[in-house]
């Protein structure tokens, strides 16, 4: 049984920083992707960033610069620096890790922390 569980999130200023966390727990396979991923209210959930097991990142074009996704491999736990915050950002944020075995993709999610930017 995999469990992730973020923490970190909450109320915020414009301009502001925080740094989530999201603990891995579980048999999860070495070769994964991890990923944080938001939704706002009455949107669709969204790509925050994504960083594979090798440390290869990528982020939606919104964050870029401002977002630093990290990992520590032995530590099975995964980071999301956020810096200069604006109020489109809240959202609540979820962590995500997916890997495949014999052709099956898993995925699973945590249950998710709230980000609330004040302008």
């Amino acid at each position: 049984q995999v469990q992730l569980v973020e923490s970190g999130g909450g109320l915020v200023q414009a301009g502001g920083s925080l740094r989530l966390s999201c603990a891995a727990s579980g048999s999860i396979f070495g070769i994964n992707v991890m990923g944080w991923y938001r939704q706002a209210p009455g949107k669709q959930r969204e790509l925050v960033a994504v960083i594979t097991s090798a440390g290869s990142t990528n982020y939606a074009d919104s964050v870029k610069g401002r977002f630093t996704i990290s990992r520590d491999n032995a530590k099975n736990t995964m980071y999301l620096q956020m810096n200069s915050l604006k109020p489109e950002d809240t959202a609540v944020y979820y962590c995500n890790v997916q890997w495949w075995s014999s052709s099956s993709l898993n995925n699973y999610w945590g249950q998710g922390t709230q980000v609330t930017v004040s302008p």
